[in-house]
């Protein structure tokens, strides 16, 4: 009996923990978001260019339209990524595009706009969040909240891991560290926000893109790697000519 009795409050005491854990992660990003634009991303149109290529997005209280835009001298192509799915124009006419290829195509869509916006998207029904403590990075303190996602919803690439560095005074989302898998094993990357600019009431940033020295490091501790100038920068992850709408 007195076996069962301890059985239960362990249960209990583990329950209350894991709850807690996910309260404090869902009011840090709640918080978060607010600090970020709040009510503004529940209807609002952004555009920008990143890498040459153009990024346009509408979004309405659930409904959503992402797109992608390549032109060269002859030709326009563009992928949009909406509620109902996956379509490609060329020269605005619908092409055919094998289910394998309209996932990929989806999936870049969706990554640049991810990061274009964030941490707006890290309360949807997707998404499962713990808080993992604090951190100290460059002198300031930090909430850290790691991010999955459930297979269903999640998108392709549903098996990344996130973690999210929420300044504690201001809530701004300064740093993320994400695994992913590759062909060759699992890829690390961390990024540090930059070039702050608040367009419309919505926060806009730029990202110094970073490669850990020791890429088997837990996507937790990029924290400390970076701390420890143990990282090479990558690329930079710029935002040109953004234009958003309410």
């Amino acid at each position: 009996m007195r076996k069962i009795v301890l059985t239960a409050v362990l249960s209990f005491f583990i329950f209350s923990c894991n709850t807690k854990q996910t309260t404090n992660a869902n009011t840090i990003v709640a918080n978060a978001i607010t600090t970020a634009g709040g009510n503004k991303f529940n209807h609002f149109t952004i555009d920008f260019d990143f890498r040459k290529i153009n990024y346009s997005a509408t979004r309405d209280n659930g409904k959503f339209e992402l797109r992608r835009t390549l032109k060269d001298s002859n030709n326009t192509l563009i992928d949009i990524v909406s509620n109902t799915g996956h379509k490609r124009l060329l020269n605005n006419n619908v092409i055919v595009v094998p289910d394998s290829m309209a996932s990929r195509f989806s999936a870049s869509v969706n990554s640049v706009h991810y990061f274009s916006v964030l941490p707006y998207g890290l309360n949807d029904p997707a998404v499962n969040k713990s808080y993992l403590g604090t951190a100290t990075i460059k002198g300031k303190n930090y909430y850290k909240v790691q991010v999955t996602f459930n297979k269903d919803g999640g998108g392709e690439d549903f098996e990344d891991v996130f973690v999210y560095w929420f300044n504690t005074e201001t809530y701004k989302t300064d740093y993320i560290a994400y695994s992913y898998n590759e062909d060759h094993g699992l890829g690390l990357r961390f990024r540090e926000a930059y070039n702050e600019r608040i367009i419309k009431g919505i926060r806009i940033v730029d990202y110094n893109n970073y490669k850990p020295n020791n890429e088997s490091l837990p996507v937790k501790d990029l924290d400390k790697a970076f701390e420890q100038k143990q990282m090479k920068l990558l690329s930079k992850i710029e935002l040109e000519n953004v234009t958003i709408e309410l």
